[in-house]
Formats: structure tokens, C-alpha cells, sequence
């Protein structure tokens, strides 16, 4: 069994426990001297015991308490856990609540030590665990300031202590002497490299679990999206026959009665089925798209009007779509790229600014056009984003949407083919004034690009 419960190193968790078994160690040393016979002045010695024993129960309640409420606003503000689950460490009242915590501890340890003999007190080593655990716990630039603060209770408890007879005599004699100086010069120099190597440290540790962290939350995103695609493969396989059966109903419905004399809302249902059909036989293009069809990720010689025409093909509401046509030569500029998928790139960004913008509100599309670059400007007219939903626009499974109107993947499939074909996808956004989104793709070489069928 750990004398130390497990926890996770640099925790608020480990803290506590940390405390606690330094409190155990101080009563322990306190018995200890009083079996050997040191006369020490156990009365503030106990009481400091006390003070940090009453601390470290406030904090445990405190950390409960905190860690509760994070839960709580975690399952009713993201409803997904799994993917981005915060910590209460993670918190900054909890950090600043830590900070000055381990301060404290500092201060109470130079108090200790003034009762108990000072800087001949072999406790005054524990300077140094202090100053190693706050550089784990916090941020480098808090750490130097228990570095300050150690190097002012270890030179307070030079100036002037208790002085303990059964430790040794007194550093000087005569006041602060040389040796006083010394021993204050070599304490802030071991400090403040204890400080520099064990932050420095931490901070590796931390990068480094950050990178796995966020490589474990990509796997399992990644797994929910293959069984997402592998899902959207088989349905668009099993929609096919069916509706491959209903357009040949349709048509020789429609067949046998050509020359019949019917109502015109007959024919104008005929009509309507076959519009639907097409919209199905798109809609299932794309989903074989999405599945990772082959056939839909070929790269095709279009231009940036060809492509813009594309992309309106399958928009709903193209009625509420402004397009800014560009010089005549941009609109005629080649491109190579997969159409298909980069249409439906961009047909996911007009249909999320149609949804901002509100049943009346208008999209506007833009392009421009380099001689490395293409871009296309999106803007919508919809109430914007504030920074904290721009920061997690395009994760997958977020979505600002009601529930049933989207699950959080269009985005992060759009980011994911522009990041494929070496682009970028960017925002902006003012709260209130609408959001503006940025596809920038390279014009790519057809001698470079995979693939490549002459069409």
C-alpha cells in the first residue's frame, strides 16, 4: 500500500494528499523529539500542525465541491465529455486557490522553523520540496514567486530564531556575518535552479501529455467517424435498388400515360418525383463521397465558375445565395482539384451560414484567385460567434445547432478536405454582425496531383 494515495502527479488530488502525509511527517518528528529529550517550544509547533491539518480539509472540501460544479456545467454545456472533458485543475480559481495554498505552506514552514532552531534545524531542507512540488503543481511564472518568497523566510529565520541548543550552535554568533551571507547566497542559488530545472521539466511533461492526449481524443474521434462513413456506405448501397425501382415506376408511369387526358396535378407529381429522384441520386453520391467512394475523390480539370456551379447544384434555398462573380478571366481560371468533394466542402459552409442567418437571411459567396491560391468568402448574416465557439468550430461532434438539426460533423469533414488538398479553412466572426469563413486552396499542378483522369 502507497504511503502516498495514487493520484495523478501535479494534481490537485496529489496535493492534498501530499499535505496530508506531510502533516503525518511533522508529528511525527515532533514525537521524536520529544523521546530523545530536545526542548523545543511544542505549543506553536502543534498549533501550526493543526493550522495546516484544518487547511488541507477545507481545500479536499473545496476540490469536491469545485469538481462537482465541473461536471455539472460540463454535461449541460457540451452534452459530450468524452471527447474534451476539462478538469478542475484546469480551472483558474483552483490554480490561484493552489498557488496560494503552497505560499502558505511556505510561510508556515519558515514559522516552524523559527520555534525549532532555525537554519540549523535539519528541516530547513524542506525549502527545497516545496519549491520542487509548486514547480510541478503551477505555472512557471507563480513558481518564482514561492522561489521569492522561500529566500525571504529563509533569510528571516537567519536574521533571527529560536535557538535550540541540542541542534548545534547558531550559524553566527554575532549577528549576520559572513557566514550568514553565505549561506543566504547559496540558498537563493540552489532555489532558483531547484525552480528553473523543475519547471522547465514540467512543462515538457506537460506539452508532451497535451500532444497524447489530444492523439488519443483524434483516435476515437477518428473510430466514430469511420463508423459513421462505414454506416453512410452501406445505406447509400441499400437506397440504391429501391430507389432505382421507384424511377422505373416513375418513368413508366409516366409512360403510359402520354396521350391520357388526367388532372394537372398528376403531372405535376410526376414532375415533383422525378426532381426528388435526382436529389436522391446526388445526395447518395456524396455520401458515397464521404465513405471514401474512389470514383468521387478523382481530380478533374474544372474552373472557379465551373466549381462555384457545382456547389450550388445541391444548395438548398439557392434563392438566398448571393454570388460576387469575379473578371471574366478569373471565372475561367483552370483548376485541378476533386470537384466533388471540395463542392461539397463548400456547400456545407453555405448551408451552415443559411441555418445563422435565419430564414430571411442571405449568404453571400465570393471568390479570388492568385497565381498559387484560390479563395472562397463565405459570409453569412446570422448573430456571429463569440471567441470561446470560434476556438472550437470545425471539433468534431460540437455543434452550436438545436438538437436533431446536426450532429458536429460538417465542419470537421470540411476542414479535413481542405487540410487534405494543403489549404486552410478560417474564421471570423463579430458577435452580431455575422460570420465569415475562408476556404484557401492551392491551384495544383496536374503533373502533382494523384490520380489525375484527363476529363
Amino acid at each position: 500500500m502507497p504511503l502516498i494515495p495514487a493520484a495523478r502527479l501535479g494534481s490537485s488530488t496529489w496535493l492534498l494528499h501530499l499535505r496530508y502525509f506531510a502533516v503525518a511527517g511533522q508529528l511525527v518528528a515532533i514525537v521524536v523529539a520529544v523521546l530523545i529529550g530536545i526542548e523545543l517550544q511544542f505549543g506553536p509547533l502543534l498549533a501550526f500542525v493543526a493550522f495546516t491539518a484544518i487547511t488541507n480539509f477545507i481545500y479536499g472540501v473545496y476540490l469536491r465541491t469545485s469538481s462537482t460544479r465541473l461536471e455539472s456545467d460540463t454535461d449541460l454545456n457540451n452534452g459530450n465529455g468524452e471527447f474534451d472533458t476539462p478538469t478542475v485543475d484546469d480551472t483558474p480559481t483552483v490554480r490561484a486557490v493552489t498557488l496560494g495554498l503552497m505560499l502558505l505552506d511556505l510561510m508556515t514552514l519558515t514559522a516552524m522553523l523559527y520555534f525549532s532552531g532555525g537554519p540549523t534545524n535539519p528541516f530547513s531542507f524542506f525549502y527545497f520540496v516545496n519549491l520542487a512540488v509548486g514547480g510541478v503543481m503551477i505555472w512557471p511564472r507563480a513558481a518564482w514567486s514561492m522561489t521569492a518568497v522561500a529566500i525571504v523566510g529563509y533569510s528571516t529565520i537567519l536574521l533571527d530564531c529560536v535557538h535550540v541548543p541540542e541542534l548545534g550552535p547558531p550559524v553566527d554568533e554575532n549577528g549576520f556575518g559572513l557566514r550568514s551571507i553565505g549561506l543566504m547566497l547559496a540558498f537563493a542559488t540552489c532555489a532558483s535552479v531547484v525552480t528553473y530545472f523543475v519547471t522547465r521539466t514540467s512543462g515538457s511533461l506537460r506539452a508532451r501529455e497535451k500532444e497524447l492526449r489530444e492523439s488519443q481524443l483524434a483516435k476515437a474521434a477518428n473510430r466514430r467517424i469511420e463508423a459513421l462513413t462505414t454506416l453512410a456506405a452501406g445505406a447509400a448501397h441499400e437506397l440504391a435498388t429501391p430507389l432505382s425501382t421507384i424511377d422505373v415506376i416513375s418513368r413508366e408511369l409516366s409512360r403510359h400515360l402520354e396521350g391520357v387526358e388526367k388532372p394537372e396535378s398528376v403531372a405535376e407529381d410526376l414532375r415533383l418525383i422525378d426532381h426528388q429522384l435526382e436529389l436522391c441520386r446526388h445526395i447518395l453520391h456524396r455520401m458515397r463521397g464521404a465513405a471514401g467512394d474512389t470514383m468521387a475523390q478523382q481530380w478533374y480539370k474544372t474552373t472557379v465558375g465551373d466549381l462555384i456551379d457545382a456547389t450550388l447544384e445541391g444548395v438548398r434555398d439557392p434563392h438566398r445565395v448571393d454570388v460576387i462573380d469575379g473578371t471574366e478571366d478569373d471565372e475561367n481560371r483552370t483548376l485541378w482539384m476533386p470537384e466533388e468533394a471540395v463542392a461539397q466542402a463548400i456547400r456545407n459552409l453555405i448551408h451552415n451560414g443559411l441555418d445563422a442567418s435565419g430564414v430571411n437571411g442571405r449568404v453571400k459567396v465570393e471568390s479570388r484567385i492568385d497565381e498559387q491560391y484560390v479563395e472562397f468568402l463565405i459570409t453569412d448574416e446570422g448573430q456571429g460567434m463569440t471567441d470561446e465557439i470560434l476556438g472550437r468550430i470545425g471539433d468534431p461532434f460540437f455543434t452550436t445547432k438545436e438538437p436533431g438539426r446536426g450532429i458536429g460533423l460538417g465542419l470537421y469533414l470540411t476542414r479535413n478536405v481542405v487540410s487534405q488538398l494543403g489549404g486552410s479553412l478560417t474564421f471570423s466572426s463579430i458577435p452580431g454582425r455575422g460570420t465569415s469563413a475562408v476556404v484557401k486552396l492551392p491551384i495544383a499542378n496536374p503533373e502533382n496531383a494523384p490520380n489525375v483522369p484527363v476529363v
